[in-house]
């Protein structure tokens, strides 16, 4: 199991996923171990009040992160249930 979950948190790293804000005009790209790797805007969208575009940003980041740190506990919840006894409580 630790070669499993070894292997697992390599390919979490090099998984991304892109998640967008402000009606895409800010887009995050993060990593499934929770690394963000970009934050692209819209320059248009930089023509807004400075309040708006750090909203738009908090809301893409903090969205990234909860999908990414959501589909690596998904992936690391499939190799612990292999190991789960019936009747006891789980370790993960």
């Amino acid at each position: 199991m630790q070669k499993q979950l070894e292997a697992l948190q390599t390919e979490m790293g090099e998984k991304t996923l892109e998640v967008s804000s402000g009606g895409g005009a800010v887009k995050v790209t993060i990593s499934l171990q929770q690394e963000v790797r970009a934050i692209r805007l819209d320059p248009e969208f930089l023509k807004e009040e400075a309040t708006v575009v750090e909203e738009a940003v908090t809301e893409a980041v903090r969205e990234a992160v909860a999908q990414s740190k959501k589909m690596n506990d998904e992936a690391v919840q499939k190799i612990t249930q292999s190991l789960q006894v019936p009747g006891m409580p789980s370790l993960f």
